[in-house]
């Protein structure tokens, strides 16, 4: 394993156009997002709510010209633009909750970041056209994602380049030891929970790299720690495994995980205290433009 640090990373040149999509990310639109899907929504126990993320997701989606589907009988939301073919990269995140919590990080927070990166891209030409797809079911499993991944045609694995799956991207705090480290896992981490969380395994080193060169050229104030898995040892660590990047490493399609690192930092993981604020949005609207940047940049 090998962390790695944005604030160490490669020099990047800066450019203009990227600066000013990352500044048309809105603060207000993320929190109203999140305050909007912050409502238990099951796919079981709340299916009219479940349903109902969902179309909304879907009519945001189309409000800025994607063209949108639902994918399977999990009704995954996929969301393409109109002049994309040949490569691509996909920005993602599950609209599901637990049963009876709220989910404002877990995982409104996320939705709400993938939502800012599809709305400041409309339009506009990323080195590589961008896909969104929101996941459901991730609380059950990663049924979502799982069969997203199982109905990939041959030539749709192909062209997929890399994964950005965002998992709670919205808690952060100042405060000392607001930050612990998973059990059994050989790092060490800060103890101050204010970072972005990225984990990738060897298939995703590149892209995971990329973004850690984008923070520090765009976000140097934004601490950024970046854990690549080598050798397939992530299958003798079963904690990164626990969100929807996972059917994509089993598939060999690169994929990095963007977190605040869940209940390692945000006490109401879970819980019904998981509302909307709790959450740090000038933090969730940091990530949201290195997202911007990462996406708009990364070339295959």
């Amino acid at each position: 394993m090998l962390v790695r640090e944005a604030s160490k990373a490669r020099t990047v040149g800066h450019l203009a156009p990227v600066a000013a999509l990352m500044d048309a990310v809105s603060e207000k639109d993320l929190r109203a997002w999140v305050e909007l899907f912050s409502v238990p929504r099951h796919f079981v126990g709340q299916p009219q709510a479940n349903r109902g993320a969902a179309e909304t997701i879907a009519n945001l989606f189309k409000s800025w010209g994607y063209e949108v589907s639902f994918q399977g009988r999990l009704y995954n939301v996929v969301a393409r633009p109109k002049t994309a073919s040949g490569p691509v990269q996909v920005v993602a995140a599950h609209f599901d909750s637990t049963a009876f919590t709220p989910g404002a990080d877990d995982n409104a927070s996320a939705v709400a970041a993938m939502l800012g990166c599809a709305k400041a891209l409309a339009g506009a030409s990323p080195a590589t056209p961008v896909m969104f797809v929101s996941f459901n079911r991730e609380e059950d499993g990663l049924l979502g994602s799982l069969d997203f991944v199982k109905h990939l045609a041959e030539q749709e694995r192909k062209q997929i380049k890399c994964v950005h799956v965002l998992e709670m991207v919205g808690y952060a705090s100042d405060e000392p030891n607001s930050q612990r480290a998973p059990v059994n896992l050989p790092i060490k981490m800060p103890t101050v929970g204010n970072f972005l969380g990225l984990l990738a395994n060897g298939n995703s080193a590149k892209p995971m790299n990329h973004i850690l060169q984008q923070a520090k050229c765009y976000l140097p104030q934004l601490p950024v720690t970046g854990l690549n898995v080598f050798l397939g040892l992530e299958k003798y660590l079963p904690v990164l495994l626990r969100s929807d990047h996972a059917p994509f490493w089993e598939a060999g399609i690169p994929s990095v995980m963007w977190t605040d690192t869940s209940e390692f930092r945000n006490p109401h993981y879970h819980l019904d205290t998981d509302t909307p604020e709790t959450l740090n949005y000038p933090f969730l609207h940091r990530i949201t433009q290195l997202l911007v940047a990462s996406v708009m940049t990364q070339e295959v």
